[in-house]
């Protein structure tokens, strides 16, 4: 294996230091430390994050490989400095068994670039009505930890509860997608002014937090871990707060869409901006970001959500909800939040927190001898515009077209391996 010498970089908010890689681990922090035998990297003025660590990617293969594959959704994971993503899912056939959990995560080793993660589904086909083979993608190559049916809420209650019950047994962790369907029937944006005024069928904020309320009830009493997948409104967080109060095992994620842009976006009808949950008005906005600098939220997730082209640039109606996230989403997030939470708390958010609730333990760690050298390089001071064109993943339904934007990642680093060298894909 290559060995790299980083000079001159800074780890989350210390001083300047020298960082030495060998055999995939780092072998040396310190001042001065010698470059025999190992590639220099020139880091003046750089910062080091633990890899970026995304709990929530749709990756869409298998079947869906028009929008995205494995292989250039782990390149955008790559250039967005993520070292490690959990893959959705909702993919066709969707991931409800250790076979098709095994083929994802063969996938992504295969490519190289990110470890992924396979997510299982909660139930069979994503349709709420029975139990996944939970304990077999459990104990496959993949070893699933983390269930989710995202896209659709698992909505009835006493399967809900079989399914926290039945992960507490090798603590693994339910992601809600937080919707209950029966006040979401036909809408199309935030129920609000806005829509209102479009004419656009309106998605109310309760929807969200009946479930939130609901399973942090749930899991309180069952004592398994429940995580809330993309948070969006301010009466979610006033739930999870009491929530955690209380000792429940509950964690909670915001996108990066959910922090920075509200639903007055939608006044020209662009479908670049529909996505599910919707965007808020600034008053959610402002309570998520308060949150995740509190704590209440405990990490940023991108529900990178990529499509293809005659999915999003039609009528809004038919657009499918969703926009890409993981090339963009460290900048929205220093962008929103470096002031209130410095590095160290970009770094809790993004890398510690998210390895940990995925129980990924080669990942989220700050570089130190003998940890697993799995970190990004960000360049604090630089710049970027954003241009679809530019973007690694096979869609280009961003939202942040022509939008200038702070920070840029300069390295990533995969087990000592750079995935991303000079801000560009190595592979």
């Amino acid at each position: 294996m290559s060995a790299y010498l980083i000079n001159g970089v800074s780890i989350v908010d210390g001083s300047p230091c020298d960082v030495l890689i060998r055999d995939g681990v780092v072998a040396d922090v310190g001042r001065g430390l010698s470059a025999k035998g190992a590639q220099v990297v020139d880091a003046d003025g750089l910062v080091a994050l633990p890899g970026l660590v995304d709990l929530h990617t749709h990756l869409r293969e298998p079947g869906r490989e028009d929008a995205e594959t494995v292989e250039t959704g782990s390149r955008a994971a790559a250039l967005g400095g993520y070292t490690a993503v959990c893959a959705m899912a909702n993919t066709s056939p969707v991931a409800d068994t250790a076979g098709v959990v095994e083929q994802v995560w063969r996938l992504g080793r295969q490519a190289g670039l990110v470890d992924v993660q396979p997510v299982g589904a909660v139930t069979v086909g994503l349709a709420g009505q029975q139990l996944a083979e939970l304990g077999a993608m459990a104990d496959s190559a993949a070893r699933v930890r983390v269930f989710s049916d995202d896209g659709h809420c698992v909505s009835d209650p006493r399967l809900m509860r079989r399914a926290l019950e039945y992960v507490k047994a090798f603590d693994g962790v339910i992601a809600q997608h937080a919707e209950e369907p029966r006040l979401t029937a036909g809408a199309q944006m935030h129920e609000g002014e806005v829509a209102a005024r479009l004419g656009l069928a309106g998605w109310p904020a309760v929807a969200e937090e009946s479930i939130v309320a609901r399973d942090a009830l749930l899991a309180g009493h069952v004592g398994a871990r429940l995580h809330v997948c993309h948070v969006s409104s301010a009466g979610s967080v006033d739930i999870l707060r009491w929530a955690k109060q209380r000792g429940f095992r509950v964690t909670a994620e915001v996108t990066p869409h959910h922090l920075l842009l509200t639903d007055d976006r939608a006044v020209n009808y662009d479908p670049v901006f529909k996505v599910n949950p919707p965007l808020r008005p600034a008053a959610d906005a402002a309570a998520l970001r308060a949150a995740l600098v509190e704590g209440v939220i405990d990490v940023v997730a991108t529900d990178h959500a990529p499509h293809a082209v005659e999915d999003k640039e039609c009528e809004w109606a038919y657009a499918r909800p969703g926009m890409l996230g993981l090339q963009t989403a460290l900048s929205i997030v220093v962008d929103v939040t470096l002031d209130a939470l410095g590095w160290n708390g970009i770094a809790d958010r993004m890398s510690r927190v998210p390895a940990r609730i995925a129980g990924l333990s080669e990942h989220g760690r700050d570089p130190a001898p003998g940890v697993p050298a799995n970190l990004t390089l960000v360049d604090p001071s630089a710049r970027w515009t954003v241009d679809p064109s530019e973007l690694a993943s096979r869609s280009r339904n961003t939202p942040y077209a022509g939008m200038t934007l702070p920070v840029r990642v300069v390295a990533t680093f995969l087990r000592g391996e750079p995935t991303v060298l000079d801000g560009k894909a190595v592979q």
